[in-house]
Protein backbone atom coordinates (compact mmCIF):
# COMPACT_ATOMS: atom_id res chain seq x y z
CA UNK A 1 0.00 0.00 0.00
CA UNK A 2 1.35 3.44 -0.56
CA UNK A 3 2.26 5.73 2.10
CA UNK A 4 2.84 9.48 2.01
CA UNK A 5 5.78 11.24 3.60
CA UNK A 6 4.84 11.85 7.34
CA UNK A 7 7.19 14.66 7.89
CA UNK A 8 4.51 16.68 5.72
CA UNK A 9 2.68 16.27 8.77
CA UNK A 10 5.27 18.51 11.41
CA UNK A 11 4.84 21.49 8.70
CA UNK A 12 3.45 24.13 10.82
CA UNK A 13 -0.36 25.49 9.79
CA UNK A 14 -0.44 27.20 6.44
CA UNK A 15 2.21 28.24 4.19
CA UNK A 16 2.74 31.86 5.40
CA UNK A 17 1.83 33.74 2.24
CA UNK A 18 -1.61 31.47 1.84
CA UNK A 19 -2.43 32.02 5.21
CA UNK A 20 -2.16 35.76 4.18
CA UNK A 21 -3.99 35.84 1.41
CA UNK A 22 -6.53 33.72 2.91
CA UNK A 23 -6.80 36.62 5.62
CA UNK A 24 -6.95 39.39 2.89
CA UNK A 25 -9.88 37.84 1.11
CA UNK A 26 -12.13 36.94 4.65
CA UNK A 27 -11.47 40.90 4.98
CA UNK A 28 -12.62 41.56 1.73
CA UNK A 29 -15.48 39.63 1.73
CA UNK A 30 -16.52 40.62 4.89
CA UNK A 31 -16.17 44.34 3.70
CA UNK A 32 -17.24 44.81 0.24
CA UNK A 33 -16.15 47.98 -1.20
CA UNK A 34 -12.97 48.21 0.88
CA UNK A 35 -10.19 48.25 -1.66
CA UNK A 36 -6.59 46.55 -0.08
CA UNK A 37 -3.37 47.90 -0.57
CA UNK A 38 -0.92 45.71 -0.38
CA UNK A 39 2.75 45.89 1.14
CA UNK A 40 3.07 41.84 1.54
CA UNK A 41 4.48 39.42 -0.37
CA UNK A 42 7.75 40.26 -2.28
CA UNK A 43 6.66 40.32 -5.93
CA UNK A 44 8.13 42.58 -8.63
CA UNK A 45 5.92 44.69 -10.45
CA UNK A 46 7.78 46.67 -13.25
CA UNK A 47 8.02 45.20 -16.72
CA UNK A 48 10.64 43.45 -18.15
CA UNK A 49 13.21 45.78 -19.54
CA UNK A 50 13.96 46.48 -23.82
CA UNK A 51 17.08 44.46 -23.69
CA UNK A 52 15.30 41.62 -21.88
CA UNK A 53 12.13 41.13 -23.39
CA UNK A 54 14.68 41.43 -27.03
CA UNK A 55 16.62 38.73 -25.95
CA UNK A 56 13.54 36.98 -25.00
CA UNK A 57 11.65 37.37 -28.24
CA UNK A 58 15.56 36.16 -30.26
CA UNK A 59 14.68 33.06 -28.04
CA UNK A 60 11.12 32.69 -29.44
CA UNK A 61 11.79 33.39 -32.89
CA UNK A 62 14.69 30.69 -32.43
CA UNK A 63 12.17 27.98 -31.90
CA UNK A 64 10.46 29.23 -35.00
CA UNK A 65 12.63 28.38 -37.18
CA UNK A 66 14.28 24.51 -38.20
CA UNK A 67 18.15 26.28 -38.59
CA UNK A 68 17.40 27.41 -35.11
CA UNK A 69 15.59 25.29 -33.44
CA UNK A 70 16.93 23.86 -29.87
CA UNK A 71 14.96 21.01 -28.04
CA UNK A 72 16.50 19.69 -24.74
CA UNK A 73 19.68 22.33 -23.92
CA UNK A 74 22.59 20.96 -21.73
CA UNK A 75 21.06 20.47 -18.11
CA UNK A 76 23.69 22.24 -16.79
CA UNK A 77 22.70 25.17 -19.27
CA UNK A 78 23.70 26.90 -21.76
CA UNK A 79 27.03 27.49 -22.50
CA UNK A 80 26.91 31.20 -23.64
CA UNK A 81 25.21 32.12 -20.54
CA UNK A 82 27.44 30.27 -17.69
CA UNK A 83 30.44 32.15 -19.06
CA UNK A 84 28.59 35.00 -19.25
CA UNK A 85 28.26 34.49 -15.58
CA UNK A 86 31.52 33.68 -14.81
CA UNK A 87 32.25 37.43 -16.48
CA UNK A 88 30.22 38.72 -14.17
CA UNK A 89 31.84 37.37 -11.07
CA UNK A 90 35.13 38.01 -12.80
CA UNK A 91 34.35 41.72 -12.12
CA UNK A 92 34.19 41.34 -8.69
CA UNK A 93 37.78 39.56 -8.74
CA UNK A 94 35.99 36.24 -7.94
CA UNK A 95 37.69 33.74 -10.66
CA UNK A 96 35.00 30.68 -11.58
CA UNK A 97 34.87 28.09 -13.92
CA UNK A 98 32.24 27.43 -16.06
CA UNK A 99 31.55 23.67 -14.95
CA UNK A 100 31.01 25.15 -11.84
CA UNK A 101 28.03 27.08 -12.65
CA UNK A 102 24.48 25.36 -12.68
CA UNK A 103 21.44 27.47 -14.37
CA UNK A 104 18.26 26.34 -12.83
CA UNK A 105 14.24 27.43 -12.87
CA UNK A 106 15.01 29.81 -9.54
CA UNK A 107 16.87 29.66 -6.53
CA UNK A 108 13.96 28.65 -4.72
CA UNK A 109 13.88 25.05 -5.95
CA UNK A 110 17.66 24.99 -5.47
CA UNK A 111 17.58 25.96 -1.88
CA UNK A 112 15.31 22.97 -1.27
CA UNK A 113 16.64 20.72 -3.53
CA UNK A 114 20.40 21.29 -2.74
CA UNK A 115 19.86 19.17 0.51
CA UNK A 116 18.95 16.29 -1.49
CA UNK A 117 22.54 15.61 -2.08
CA UNK A 118 23.49 15.75 1.78
CA UNK A 119 23.53 12.93 3.92
CA UNK A 120 20.15 13.05 6.43
CA UNK A 121 22.33 12.89 9.38
CA UNK A 122 23.51 16.36 8.38
CA UNK A 123 22.58 18.65 11.01
CA UNK A 124 21.23 21.91 9.52
CA UNK A 125 21.10 25.13 11.21
CA UNK A 126 18.87 28.06 9.36
CA UNK A 127 18.87 32.17 10.78
CA UNK A 128 15.64 33.00 12.96
CA UNK A 129 13.81 35.11 11.62
CA UNK A 130 14.97 33.60 7.88
CA UNK A 131 12.90 32.65 4.19
CA UNK A 132 11.02 29.99 4.67
CA UNK A 133 11.86 27.54 2.24
CA UNK A 134 15.06 26.30 4.50
CA UNK A 135 13.34 25.20 6.94
CA UNK A 136 10.36 23.67 5.31
CA UNK A 137 12.15 21.40 3.19
CA UNK A 138 14.67 20.14 5.83
CA UNK A 139 11.46 19.26 7.69
CA UNK A 140 10.25 17.20 4.33
CA UNK A 141 13.45 16.09 3.86
CA UNK A 142 13.36 13.96 7.74
CA UNK A 143 16.20 16.28 9.22
CA UNK A 144 14.22 17.44 12.41
CA UNK A 145 12.43 16.27 14.99
CA UNK A 146 9.01 17.00 16.76
CA UNK A 147 7.83 20.28 17.03
CA UNK A 148 8.09 22.13 19.96
CA UNK A 149 7.69 25.69 21.65
CA UNK A 150 8.25 27.05 18.12
CA UNK A 151 10.66 24.87 17.17
CA UNK A 152 12.52 21.56 15.51
CA UNK A 153 14.19 19.55 17.22
CA UNK A 154 17.64 18.41 15.86
CA UNK A 155 17.68 22.15 13.97
CA UNK A 156 19.96 24.47 15.41
CA UNK A 157 18.40 28.26 15.18
CA UNK A 158 21.08 30.59 15.24
CA UNK A 159 19.31 34.25 16.50
CA UNK A 160 18.77 37.65 14.45
CA UNK A 161 17.45 40.22 16.72
CA UNK A 162 18.02 43.69 17.33
CA UNK A 163 21.26 43.40 19.55
CA UNK A 164 22.72 42.17 17.09
CA UNK A 165 21.26 43.88 13.83
CA UNK A 166 19.74 41.02 12.96
CA UNK A 167 23.10 39.26 11.14
CA UNK A 168 23.35 35.90 13.33
CA UNK A 169 26.74 34.50 14.66
CA UNK A 170 28.27 30.94 13.46
CA UNK A 171 26.62 28.31 15.93
CA UNK A 172 28.40 27.22 19.10
CA UNK A 173 28.13 23.92 18.41
CA UNK A 174 29.07 21.61 15.14
CA UNK A 175 26.41 21.46 12.06
CA UNK A 176 26.84 19.83 8.71
CA UNK A 177 24.65 22.80 6.44
CA UNK A 178 24.17 26.62 7.16
CA UNK A 179 21.81 28.36 5.23
CA UNK A 180 22.77 32.23 5.15
CA UNK A 181 20.24 34.35 3.34
CA UNK A 182 22.33 37.63 2.59
CA UNK A 183 20.64 40.63 2.31
CA UNK A 184 18.38 38.31 4.89
CA UNK A 185 15.24 38.12 3.84
CA UNK A 186 12.84 39.39 5.88
CA UNK A 187 14.72 42.02 7.96
CA UNK A 188 16.83 43.39 5.30
CA UNK A 189 20.18 43.29 7.08
CA UNK A 190 23.40 42.72 5.50
CA UNK A 191 26.53 40.92 6.49
CA UNK A 192 30.17 42.50 6.69
CA UNK A 193 33.40 40.84 5.31
CA UNK A 194 33.66 40.11 8.72
CA UNK A 195 31.26 38.51 9.54
CA UNK A 196 31.25 36.46 6.35
CA UNK A 197 34.74 35.45 7.28
CA UNK A 198 33.40 33.91 10.87
CA UNK A 199 31.08 31.69 8.78
CA UNK A 200 33.64 30.58 6.46
CA UNK A 201 36.27 30.43 9.20
CA UNK A 202 33.53 28.13 11.08
CA UNK A 203 32.90 26.11 8.41
CA UNK A 204 36.31 25.22 7.31
CA UNK A 205 36.98 23.80 10.43
CA UNK A 206 34.11 21.90 11.30
CA UNK A 207 34.15 20.77 7.11
CA UNK A 208 30.15 22.27 7.10
CA UNK A 209 28.86 23.78 4.02
CA UNK A 210 27.44 27.29 3.49
CA UNK A 211 24.24 27.75 1.56
CA UNK A 212 24.37 31.16 0.67
CA UNK A 213 21.17 32.50 -0.95
CA UNK A 214 22.43 35.69 -2.89
CA UNK A 215 19.21 36.96 -4.28
CA UNK A 216 19.04 40.33 -3.29
CA UNK A 217 22.59 41.29 -3.55
CA UNK A 218 22.44 43.87 -6.34
CA UNK A 219 20.31 45.75 -4.12
CA UNK A 220 23.92 46.17 -2.04
CA UNK A 221 24.26 49.88 -2.26
CA UNK A 222 27.86 50.50 0.06
CA UNK A 223 30.72 48.61 -1.81
CA UNK A 224 32.36 47.76 0.99
CA UNK A 225 29.59 44.83 1.93
CA UNK A 226 30.25 42.12 -0.20
CA UNK A 227 27.77 40.38 -2.80
CA UNK A 228 29.26 36.61 -3.20
CA UNK A 229 30.68 34.48 -0.07
CA UNK A 230 33.75 34.11 -2.70
CA UNK A 231 34.58 37.21 -1.94
CA UNK A 232 35.59 35.58 1.51
CA UNK A 233 39.28 33.82 1.40
CA UNK A 234 38.63 30.56 1.42
CA UNK A 235 34.56 30.32 1.04
CA UNK A 236 35.59 27.90 -2.11
CA UNK A 237 35.87 25.28 0.30
CA UNK A 238 33.01 25.37 2.05
CA UNK A 239 30.50 27.43 0.51
CA UNK A 240 27.42 27.05 -2.14
CA UNK A 241 25.85 30.03 -4.17
CA UNK A 242 22.44 30.36 -5.13
CA UNK A 243 21.44 33.24 -6.91
CA UNK A 244 18.03 34.43 -9.30
CA UNK A 245 17.32 36.95 -12.17
CA UNK A 246 13.77 37.38 -9.95
CA UNK A 247 14.31 40.51 -7.69
CA UNK A 248 16.95 42.80 -9.77
CA UNK A 249 15.72 41.82 -13.72
CA UNK A 250 12.26 41.25 -13.02
CA UNK A 251 11.68 37.19 -14.14
CA UNK A 252 9.86 36.00 -10.90
CA UNK A 253 7.17 34.41 -13.34
CA UNK A 254 9.97 33.90 -16.19
CA UNK A 255 12.00 31.73 -13.72
CA UNK A 256 15.20 31.47 -13.82
CA UNK A 257 18.46 31.32 -11.51
CA UNK A 258 21.69 29.58 -10.70
CA UNK A 259 23.91 27.70 -8.39
CA UNK A 260 27.57 28.13 -7.94
CA UNK A 261 29.21 24.73 -6.50
CA UNK A 262 33.15 24.98 -6.54
CA UNK A 263 34.84 22.40 -7.34
CA UNK A 264 37.16 22.73 -4.63
CA UNK A 265 34.14 22.53 -2.28
CA UNK A 266 34.84 19.53 0.35
CA UNK A 267 33.34 18.14 3.05
CA UNK A 268 33.50 14.64 5.69
CA UNK A 269 35.11 11.81 3.82
CA UNK A 270 34.76 13.85 0.46
CA UNK A 271 37.60 15.04 -1.99
CA UNK A 272 37.57 18.26 -4.52
CA UNK A 273 35.00 17.91 -7.00
CA UNK A 274 32.90 15.35 -5.85
CA UNK A 275 29.97 17.15 -4.54
CA UNK A 276 30.15 19.43 -7.84
CA UNK A 277 29.74 15.74 -9.62
CA UNK A 278 27.28 14.69 -7.15
CA UNK A 279 24.64 18.12 -7.72
CA UNK A 280 25.74 17.48 -11.70
CA UNK A 281 24.24 14.14 -11.26
CA UNK A 282 21.33 15.14 -9.42
CA UNK A 283 20.47 17.36 -11.83
CA UNK A 284 20.85 15.40 -14.65
CA UNK A 285 18.38 12.67 -12.76
CA UNK A 286 15.85 14.92 -11.58
CA UNK A 287 15.82 18.54 -14.18
CA UNK A 288 15.92 18.38 -17.73
CA UNK A 289 17.39 21.90 -17.66
CA UNK A 290 15.69 25.65 -17.66
CA UNK A 291 13.89 27.44 -20.34
CA UNK A 292 15.52 27.79 -23.64
CA UNK A 293 13.31 31.23 -24.15
CA UNK A 294 14.09 32.43 -20.45
CA UNK A 295 18.02 31.85 -20.83
CA UNK A 296 17.86 34.03 -23.69
CA UNK A 297 16.46 36.90 -21.66
CA UNK A 298 18.72 36.26 -18.87
CA UNK A 299 22.04 36.92 -21.19
CA UNK A 300 20.71 40.26 -22.38
CA UNK A 301 19.93 40.59 -18.87
CA UNK A 302 23.92 40.35 -18.21
CA UNK A 303 24.27 42.41 -21.36
CA UNK A 304 25.81 46.13 -20.80
CA UNK A 305 22.45 47.30 -21.58
CA UNK A 306 20.77 44.74 -19.62
CA UNK A 307 22.65 45.46 -16.54
CA UNK A 308 22.41 48.85 -17.08
CA UNK A 309 18.23 49.29 -17.15
CA UNK A 310 18.57 46.70 -14.17
CA UNK A 311 19.88 49.32 -12.32
CA UNK A 312 17.45 51.41 -12.64
CA UNK A 313 14.55 49.17 -11.19
CA UNK A 314 16.62 48.64 -8.58
CA UNK A 315 16.76 52.02 -7.83
CA UNK A 316 13.12 52.54 -8.60
CA UNK A 317 12.47 49.71 -5.71
CA UNK A 318 14.93 51.02 -3.38
CA UNK A 319 13.14 54.66 -3.79
CA UNK A 320 10.10 52.79 -2.17
CA UNK A 321 12.29 51.36 0.19
CA UNK A 322 13.57 54.84 1.40
CA UNK A 323 9.83 56.50 1.33
CA UNK A 324 7.62 53.38 3.42
CA UNK A 325 10.76 53.61 5.92
CA UNK A 326 10.91 57.52 6.15
CA UNK A 327 7.18 57.94 6.99
CA UNK A 328 7.17 55.32 9.28
CA UNK A 329 9.61 56.88 11.15
CA UNK A 330 8.01 59.70 11.31
CA UNK A 331 4.95 58.07 13.27
CA UNK A 332 7.62 56.87 15.91
CA UNK A 333 7.82 53.36 14.74
CA UNK A 334 10.80 51.77 15.21
CA UNK A 335 12.06 50.20 11.82
CA UNK A 336 15.35 48.50 9.86
CA UNK A 337 16.04 47.86 6.73
CA UNK A 338 15.15 49.46 3.80
CA UNK A 339 18.83 50.54 2.73
CA UNK A 340 20.79 47.41 1.03
CA UNK A 341 17.22 44.87 0.37
CA UNK A 342 13.52 45.94 -0.65
CA UNK A 343 12.41 45.20 2.78
CA UNK A 344 11.50 47.15 5.71
CA UNK A 345 11.45 45.46 9.03
CA UNK A 346 9.27 47.21 11.70
CA UNK A 347 8.70 46.54 15.25
CA UNK A 348 4.66 46.32 16.37
CA UNK A 349 4.22 48.70 18.69
CA UNK A 350 2.83 48.06 22.13
CA UNK A 351 3.96 44.93 22.49
CA UNK A 352 1.36 43.31 19.69
CA UNK A 353 2.31 40.13 18.04
CA UNK A 354 3.22 39.84 14.31
CA UNK A 355 -0.55 38.67 13.30
CA UNK A 356 -2.01 41.01 15.79
CA UNK A 357 -0.54 44.13 14.44
CA UNK A 358 -1.40 42.03 10.81
CA UNK A 359 -5.11 42.16 11.58
CA UNK A 360 -4.70 45.93 12.83
CA UNK A 361 -3.25 47.23 9.99
CA UNK A 362 -5.68 45.35 7.90
CA UNK A 363 -8.64 46.46 9.51
CA UNK A 364 -8.07 50.41 10.54
CA UNK A 365 -5.60 50.92 7.23
CA UNK A 366 -6.52 48.21 4.64
CA UNK A 367 -2.98 47.50 4.26
CA UNK A 368 -1.21 44.23 3.97
CA UNK A 369 2.09 42.97 5.53
CA UNK A 370 3.51 39.70 6.22
CA UNK A 371 3.68 39.07 10.19
CA UNK A 372 7.33 38.09 11.06
CA UNK A 373 6.47 35.25 13.21
CA UNK A 374 5.86 33.47 9.83
CA UNK A 375 9.58 33.80 9.56
CA UNK A 376 10.49 32.09 12.88
CA UNK A 377 10.24 32.58 16.56
CA UNK A 378 12.37 35.62 16.86
CA UNK A 379 10.57 37.23 13.72
CA UNK A 380 7.79 37.65 16.38
CA UNK A 381 6.71 41.23 17.63
CA UNK A 382 7.52 42.63 13.89
CA UNK A 383 6.05 42.95 10.50
CA UNK A 384 7.59 43.34 7.10
CA UNK A 385 6.82 44.97 4.46
CA UNK A 386 7.94 45.36 1.04
CA UNK A 387 9.07 47.84 -2.04
CA UNK A 388 8.39 46.10 -4.78
CA UNK A 389 5.30 47.81 -5.99
CA UNK A 390 4.06 50.84 -8.09
CA UNK A 391 5.09 54.08 -6.48
CA UNK A 392 1.88 55.76 -6.01
CA UNK A 393 -0.15 52.59 -4.54
CA UNK A 394 3.08 52.41 -1.77
CA UNK A 395 2.44 56.40 -1.11
CA UNK A 396 -1.97 55.20 -0.81
CA UNK A 397 -0.39 52.82 1.21
CA UNK A 398 1.34 54.64 3.67
CA UNK A 399 -0.73 57.92 3.63
CA UNK A 400 -3.74 55.41 4.61
CA UNK A 401 -1.54 53.62 7.35
CA UNK A 402 -0.69 57.90 8.88
CA UNK A 403 -4.34 58.93 8.38
CA UNK A 404 -6.15 55.54 9.81
CA UNK A 405 -3.88 53.76 12.22
CA UNK A 406 -4.73 54.15 15.57
CA UNK A 407 -1.23 53.79 17.79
Amino acid sequence: MASVNKNYNKLQGAYLFSEIAKRAKDFMEKNPGIEIMRLGIGDTILPLTPTVIKGLKKGVEKLAKIKTYTGYGDTQGDIRLRNALVDFYKKRKIDLDQQEIFISDGAKSDSANIQSIFGLDNVVAIADPVYPVYLDSAVIAGRTGKFANGKYENLVYMECNEKNNFIPSPPKQKVDIIYLCNPNNPTGAVATKKQLKDFVDYALKNKAVIIFDAAYVEYISDESFPKSIYEIEGAKKCAIEINSFSKWAGFTGVRLGWTVVPMDLIAEEVKEGKINNVWARRQGSMFNGASNIAQEGALAALSVAGQKESKKIIAYYMSNATLIKKNLLKLGLKVFGGEHAPYIWLKNPDNLSSWEFFNKLLKEAHVVVTPGSGFGTQGEGYVRLTAFGNKQDIKKAIESIQESLKL
